[in-house]
């Protein structure tokens, strides 16, 4: 047995003539405000309030924003306007003391990590500083100082341990 797949899943389908069934409930959805709306109140205070009910019903049954349908906008800009709202920025760097410097480096105790120094302020410059001498202590082109006291056997890369 084969069965058909769905291409166009993301394609709404237009139930109503043109309109989709969203865009079907919003459009009546607005006439019958506006009947009502028309019924109720004098002319001079219906028709804004028709106006009003037509246009914001006609851009959410048809207008998109950055290619998403317009409730998903009004809907963000309500919960923005609902939820509270935080911001925290502290511009000052924080600079260590000698106490913290002395706790740091304790004399006497030797590490066995590779002495690798701050270059820039940038993580992904560092990153990039210390894969590049890694591959040269693979390639074995790396200096001394570059190899650090516990890089004694050369890092296999994974071309040469293809080969």
């Amino acid at each position: 047995m084969q069965f058909q797949v769905p291409q166009f899943i993301e394609v709404e389908d237009k139930i109503f003539g043109p309109l989709t069934f969203k865009q079907f409930v919003y459009v009546v959805g607005a006439a019958g405000g506006s009947y009502i709306i028309w019924r109720l109140l004098p002319p001079f205070l219906a028709l804004p309030l028709i106006a009003l009910v037509g246009g914001s019903a006609l851009s959410l049954a048809f207008l998109q924003y950055n290619g998403r349908p317009s409730i998903l906008a009004v809907e963000n800009a309500f919960f923005y306007l609902i939820h509270t709202k935080f911001y925290l920025w502290n511009n000052q760097r924080r600079m260590k003391t000698g106490m913290e410097l002395a706790r740091a480096v304790q004399p006497g105790v030797a590490t066995a990590q590779t002495y690798v120094p701050k270059l820039s302020e940038s993580k992904l410059r560092d990153l990039a500083w210390s894969l590049d001498i890694k591959e040269r202590v693979a390639g074995g082109v790396a200096r001394e100082e570059e190899r650090g006291a516990d890089m004694v056997m050369p890092i296999r890369t994974a071309r040469d341990a293809r080969i």
